[in-house]
């Protein structure tokens, strides 16, 4: 493996580390309503596990609403149990015809276990990215020990692969801050 391909692959699973920290603080609730929410909510449908939105319409009507509409109305009780189930700690609204799930505001307290909560999953993140960098960095120095690679040549490599788990650990940084201002507006 010459050194690019170590690059290469050092960026690669960087960038799906990074993703990975992306769509889990996505996930948290930040008292505005987002579609997002419900993404990993399966429901009982027809004998098998069916994400919610393959089976109902998502809408955002309201800043702290939001409103399934499945439809076959036969499943609403199945959605409402499914987000019951769910972590999210909402309570849905069935209506017969619509399930109204309602975004309470967060207290100030929960805001900050939320930016806790934040902080420890781009820390995670972080700690994956080193580890890349360590696992990368192996290679190289494996590389020069049997002659594939110079000293000078793994130096460089080094400093290059560093170089990239300084840009990703940047781009973690500005997901936490991001989302930590979105936790903390009110």
């Amino acid at each position: 493996m010459n050194i690019n391909e170590i690059k290469k692959k050092a960026r690669d699973k960087m960038k799906k580390s990074v993703d990975a920290v992306r769509n889990e603080i996505v996930r948290i609730r930040t008292g505005k309503a987002t579609t997002v929410l419900l993404e990993g909510i399966k429901v009982e449908c027809y004998g098998s596990k069916v994400p919610l939105k393959q089976i109902a319409n998502i809408g955002v009507p309201e800043a702290r609403l939001l409103l399934i509409q499945p439809w076959d109305k036969n499943l609403l009780s199945e959605i409402e149990k499914a987000i019951f189930q769910s972590d999210l700690g909402l309570t849905p609204n069935n209506d017969g015809k619509v399930i109204r799930l309602p975004i309470p505001p967060l207290t100030e307290e929960r805001r900050k276990e939320l930016v806790k909560l934040v902080k420890k999953l781009g820390e995670d993140g972080k700690i994956a990215i080193r580890n890349v960098r360590r696992e990368c960095n192996d290679e190289l120095k494996k590389g020069e020990k049997s002659g594939e690679f110079s000293e000078d040549e793994t130096q460089r490599g080094m400093k290059k692969i560093q170089d990239i788990t300084d840009e990703y650990i940047e781009k973690i940084n500005l997901i936490i801050v991001e989302k930590e201002k979105e936790i903390l507006e009110i």
